[in-house]
């Protein structure tokens, strides 16, 4: 049977987090480098993020193509003991699974094994199968570790899922949360709706996973029609490889927007543009998001988190201009960056 979320994290989860996406830190040679991999989860818990979410996109999924799967959550995890050790605050751990049923399978043993308290599950590896078959797989998955659902956007292997999968999907027992990140308005109120229409609304936190549109999904309430009435679903946090980067500004705004009185929702909106525009010049939306792992990259090789742009897939590079664009938004918007935060920092993580 599989490991049930226990009271105090499910309201830790339900509460709201602010949950960055772990790169994978590689040296020239595509191996692991152990000393900045913990610099990057020491800098996110440092910043005050609730949660780290490791062996998911932002980390490379090819990770697993390398033998580094094991070994990156194995590092998280010592970090994060590290962290509560010293601090006494509960982090939430989140490990990213994906593969066909199987390899699923053997990840989430791996994570709960370590500690993970729960799998992002992706479903890309089985695109094109029916909503029956996928919802076999994701209940074979939540036999062995809680699982929060991930709808990855289409432009970077994501398939695209309906209601009823979401309706169905809700219904396992065992499903605490969903990432919300297919990048689309239209997509994200059919998660919504497939929650509400499970009859678990209250049991399922959900998260945005939209980095084009952060600041609106965090302040945006549903109010969804049934026939026993309105629901209403709020997105409560965000687990995003956007906070990956400029992370401590990532945490304050997070708190300020759970915090703020309606009066305030403009000025946030406003702010939130200038994300927007931020997440295209990392995520390479011009491009079709072929460099987004290489922008978050490249903010961290700028503070010094990472050695440079290191990626197991030889196509997963800054397209052309690309660095411009961080040239620009890093000029425009200084308001949201932690340059000074990382500098002041940094020598201790790496130590």
């Amino acid at each position: 049977m599989s490991r049930l979320l226990s009271k105090e994290l499910k309201e830790l989860l339900q509460g709201g987090l602010a949950i960055p996406a772990n790169p994978t830190a590689l040296t020239k040679a595509l191996k692991l480098d152990e000393r900045r991999q913990r610099a990057l989860s020491r800098y996110y818990l440092d910043a005050g993020s609730g949660g780290l979410a490791i062996g998911v996109h932002t980390s490379q999924f090819e990770i697993r193509e390398i033998g580094l799967y094991q070994p990156v959550l194995e590092l998280g995890k010592e970090e994060m003991d590290s962290f509560f050790n010293k601090s006494g605050k509960p982090i939430f751990r989140i490990a990213g699974v994906l593969g066909n049923t199987a390899q699923a399978a053997k990840e989430a043993k791996i994570a709960s094994d370590l500690g993970y308290q729960a799998a992002l599950l992706g479903l890309a590896a089985l695109k094109g199968k029916s909503n029956k078959e996928l919802i076999e797989h994701c209940t074979a998955v939540a036999e062995i570790i809680p699982v929060i659902g991930f709808y990855l956007q289409t432009s970077v292997g994501g398939a695209v899922l309906d209601t009823e999968f979401w309706r169905e999907f809700s219904k396992i027992e065992n499903v605490v949360a969903i990432k919300m990140a297919p990048f689309n308005r239209y997509n994200t109120i059919d998660v919504v709706r497939g929650v509400v229409e499970s009859g678990r609304a209250k049991d399922i936190a959900l998260y945005t996973g939209n980095d084009d549109n952060i600041v609106a999904d965090l302040l945006t309430q549903y109010n969804i029609p049934t026939a026993e009435g309105i629901v209403k679903k709020k997105i409560v946090g965000g687990l995003l490889g956007h906070w990956a980067v400029w992370n401590k500004k990532a945490v304050e705004l997070f708190e300020r927007i759970k915090n703020a009185p309606p009066s305030e929702a403009l000025d946030l909106l406003s702010v939130g543009i200038g994300i927007t525009d931020a997440n295209a010049a990392f995520f390479d939306s011009r491009n079709s998001f072929k460099g987004s792992i290489a922008g978050i990259h490249e903010v961290l090789i700028r503070q010094g988190l990472l050695e440079d742009n290191y990626t197991i897939n030889p196509k997963e590079r800054l397209s052309p201009g690309q660095k411009e664009e961080i040239n620009r938004v890093y000029a425009i918007y200084p308001e949201l960056n932690d340059d000074r935060f990382v500098r002041e920092n940094l020598d201790n993580w790496l130590r």
